[in-house]
């Protein structure tokens, strides 16, 4: 194991002649015949070969060791482009690049005729990604466990500015880091109902029958660590049906009907997130979520009756799920169903099995985001799970009457079960009973679910909960995206702090460094104007890299505000308006965001953002003074090329309802200054890099609640208190921006004036808008802002994924690292 940069054995020859045999071998062809996606899908199957070698090694160590395992279990996995990352990992870049250029070819040409894989979303599904990687390169045994998407959630483009989703056919070419592994295809059990059937005993006890089988299929993803041997597994699941079609169906020649059973199964794993505004989306999603589960902890349960029988006692001691959200919650119901069921262990054992294998993360302080759903819904699905979570619930409830007799309101909020028609199952409350922990993901996050969201819970069992603050990968996120950055800080500190990122703290002694800070803004420069070039091909305007980049890349959702950084942008345009000669710091707004199709109010925020760029970007007293760029399809690719060049990172949300965030660690790591509130990780990334080095604005989460909970301030004394406001607002109204969807658009002004401003907006505008003139201020001094930048990425180490993972282990799964030697 390496502590720097990974080196390889491998000579370019080699590297050439596997090349050569995969293109000739797999593409039936030779180079004077092969297309780009040819050369590129020989390179990738030529570096997945070197991975399997090492997953070889890795497997055989883990049959002799038998490690406990921590088996991660996410609905969305947001990878990325696999390629360079995997030749950087396996110290194999420098030797494919000067393979590529024997043969012609360019290999960062290649690299980027790469698609993003349509295997996630958000933040969710890139913090799964970045712990796959950490968990490799500390040398965790893992498994990753997700749904093998036909179509990603979709692509964005826009048509008179309006969002427009079209499919995300990533698979479309062939997608060559996968491993189909027929051989360890499972069984799942779906529909059908339970009778009660006598036993030997004379006792009844539950049976599960007339179900239907749908068979999973892993698509496994290897996962190189960087600087060690260790390969892990993200192993994703298709769904098949048991049979082609039914035979006897076809050969009374209803074809259309004989396949219908295959296309209704394969139809779960067709398109992440199905639309969950109708019955059968809905019923989609159900599905989804338990067949994740029910594939999974039959492999788990399969890999470990292989090493260990059926010593049932020993399975927590080498088993863990790790469950990402709520999603994967139905893993209690499952490993119960399948200890009590097939495993014919009694209860009692069998829940302390359960909960003691699993711990649950939690994601969201959002009400609307704590899952939720239909008992009769999941009893036509899964109904003996119905039957064990209804046990699971008496059992608890009535342990907790021993200790709230009395608190009847208590015992409600806590139940699994909720009230109502239909009544419905609460999936977090499930995941925190049938687990041994529950982590949030930032201090102040875990402390609001503690105090707000689940307050219950965590009186009844304060041992269980604790902090666990994201973090992000510093090899994909400042190696990898950011290679003069990083080559820059090797430079200065060695290149060590690519597995270490504490080591970064080294750096802080060069911000007062003039040549250091010179060299800092100049690797800056370039970034802005690679990002420029590319902001030119997908925006149609090319924006001045001399400007400040004040960046907003994440999900487009009303509590993280890109309405109020809009109204900023509409503020400062109209300064210009009232005097063209005034001298301001020019600036580039980039905006990079998807809205949820059924999301409305979203969608128009987005068509509000593009109106405005029409507007500014072509009024000739703006001058080019200031730009607004809303570049379509956000995805990581696109993520990685934003992020090295940003000047400014917008984290504006809400107090108090950004679970923590992983845009601000990964902006902030290249150097940006972040403009924010004190929520989420904001909190922590403010005490690390010191309240000078960040701008901050904005009610705190109490004085949000207060604010909300009296209903002191209402929107419209601030518009009557603020003339700049109070303009900003009336063109949201008058239809300034909107073109020719004044009415559509007015739909924000109502939901600001008329509707109470849930989120914020004008309460928070004065201190935001003056926030950012202090950033004008800054950004006027090049050597000021250079050393609060470098201070920013110093103060960085504690932000990486490394960390959180090394404390999951400790603190929850009770993980020891497993180093692999060289095979």
């Amino acid at each position: 194991m390496s502590n720097g940069s990974p080196t390889s054995v491998v000579t370019p020859e080699e590297f050439r002649e596997r090349f050569m045999h995969s293109l000739r071998y797999s593409r039936g062809m030779e180079m004077y015949q092969a297309e780009p996606r040819d050369l590129l899908a020989a390179l990738k199957l030529t570096v997945r070969e070197y991975l399997i070698d090492r997953a070889v090694t890795t497997a055989e160590t883990y049959r002799e060791t038998k490690p406990k395992t921590v088996h991660y279990l996410s609905l969305e996995f947001l990878l990325g482009r696999l390629l360079r990352n995997n030749l950087i990992s396996t110290g194999l870049l420098p030797v494919a690049r000067e393979a590529m250029e024997g043969l012609g070819l360019d290999l960062d040409n290649l690299i980027d005729e790469e698609s993003d894989p349509g295997l996630g979303n958000g933040g969710l599904g890139r913090l799964a990604a970045c712990f796959l990687d950490s968990l490799a390169t500390l040398d965790y045994p893992s498994f990753g466990y997700g749904l093998h998407y036909d179509y990603g959630m979709f692509r964005q483009r826009f048509e008179d500015g309006w969002q427009v989703e079209y499919p995300d056919n990533w698979l479309e070419g062939g997608f060559p880091w996968a491993l189909t592994r027929h051989d360890r295809m499972v069984e799942v059990q779906i529909g059908g109902r339970v009778e009660w059937i006598q036993g030997a005993s004379g006792k009844h006890r539950p049976r599960w029958v007339g179900w239907k089988t749908i068979h999973g299929i892993p698509e496994d993803i290897l996962i190189a660590g960087y600087g060690t041997q260790t390969v892990s597994i993200l192993r994703l699941w298709s769904a098949q049906a048991s049979s082609e079609f039914d035979f006897q169906i076809f050969s009374q020649g209803d074809y259309l009907r004989a396949v219908e059973e295959r296309e209704q199964v394969e139809a779960i794993t067709k398109v992440l997130y199905p639309a969950d505004d109708t019955e059968a989306g809905r019923r989609l999603r159900l599905v989804q979520e338990y067949f994740l589960v029910s594939c999974s902890v039959r492999d788990v349960v399969n890999r470990f009756m292989r090493a260990h029988g059926d010593d049932w006692d020993l399975f927590p001691d080498k088993v863990a799920f790790q469950l990402n959200d709520t999603h994967p919650a139905l893993t209690v119901a499952e490993l119960m169903r399948y200890l009590l069921d097939e495993a014919g262990i009694k209860w009692v054992r069998a829940w302390d099995i359960t909960r003691a294998a699993c711990s649950y993360t939690n994601h969201t302080l959002l009400p609307e985001a704590m899952e939720t759903w239909p008992v009769p819904l999941m009893e036509s699905l899964i109904p003996r799970h119905v039957q064990i979570i209804y046990e699971i619930n008496r059992r608890f409830i009535e342990s907790m009457r021993e200790r709230y007799a009395q608190d009847h309101g208590r015992l409600q909020r806590m139940s699994i079960l909720s009230d109502g028609n239909p009544k419905r199952f609460r999936m977090a409350n499930l995941a925190i009973v049938g687990t041994h922990r529950v982590n949030g993901v930032a201090k102040l996050h875990t402390e609001l679910l503690k105090t707000r969201v689940i307050p219950d819970f965590a009186e009844t069992w304060p041992e269980r909960f604790l902090a666990i603050t994201n973090g992000v990968t510093p090899r994909r996120w400042l190696h990898s995206c950011n290679p003069r950055l990083s080559e820059a800080i090797s430079r200065k500190i060695g290149s060590s702090w690519v597995r270490d990122l504490e080591q970064l703290k080294e750096l802080a002694r060069f911000a007062d460094d003039t040549s250091f800070q010179e060299e800092f803004m100049e690797i800056k420069a370039a970034n802005k104007n690679d990002l420029a070039d590319e902001l030119q091909r997908l925006c149609g305007t090319r924006p001045d890299p001399s400007s400040l980049f004040d960046v907003q890349i994440k999900r487009l959702h009303e509590y993280k505000r890109q309405l109020l950084n809009l109204m900023h942008v509409i503020a400062t345009y109209r300064r210009i308006k009232a005097d063209p000669t005034i001298d301001i710091v020019p600036r580039t707004f980039i905006f990079g965001a998807k809205a949820a199709p059924a999301y409305h109010m979203a969608k128009l925020i987005i068509r509000l953002i593009n109106g405005v760029a029409d507007v500014v970007n072509t009024d000739t007293d703006v001058d080019g003074r200031i730009c607004v760029l809303f570049p379509p399809d956000y995805r990581v690719t696109l993520a990685e090329q934003i992020i090295p060049a940003a000047d400014i990172s917008e984290q504006i949300s809400t107090a108090g309802m950004e679970a923590s965030g992983t845009g601000n660690m990964k902006l902030s790591l290249n150097g940006a200054l972040t403009i924010g509130t004190l929520d989420g990780a904001n909190v922590e990334i403010r005490e690390a890099v010191g309240d000078e080095n960040f701008f901050l604005f904005g009610l705190t989460a109490a004085e949000v609640e207060e604010c909300r909970i009296s209903g002191a301030k209402q929107p419209w004394s601030y518009y009557s208190a603020d003339k700049e406001l109070a303009d900003v607002i009336d063109d949201l109204k008058d239809g300034t921006f909107a073109g020719s969807d004044t009415t559509p658009l007015r739909e924000i002004w109502s939901s600001l004036m008329e509707h109470g401003d849930y989120y914020l907006n004008l309460a928070d505008f004065r201190s935001y808008v003056d926030s950012q003139r202090r950033v004008d201020e800054l950004y006027r001094d090049p050597h000021a802002w250079a050393a609060a930048a470098i201070r920013n990425v110093a103060a960085m180490g504690y932000f990486s994924s490394d960390r959180a993972i090394t404390q999951y282990a400790k603190e929850i799964w009770n993980l020891e690292p497993v180093p692999i030697q060289r095979g």
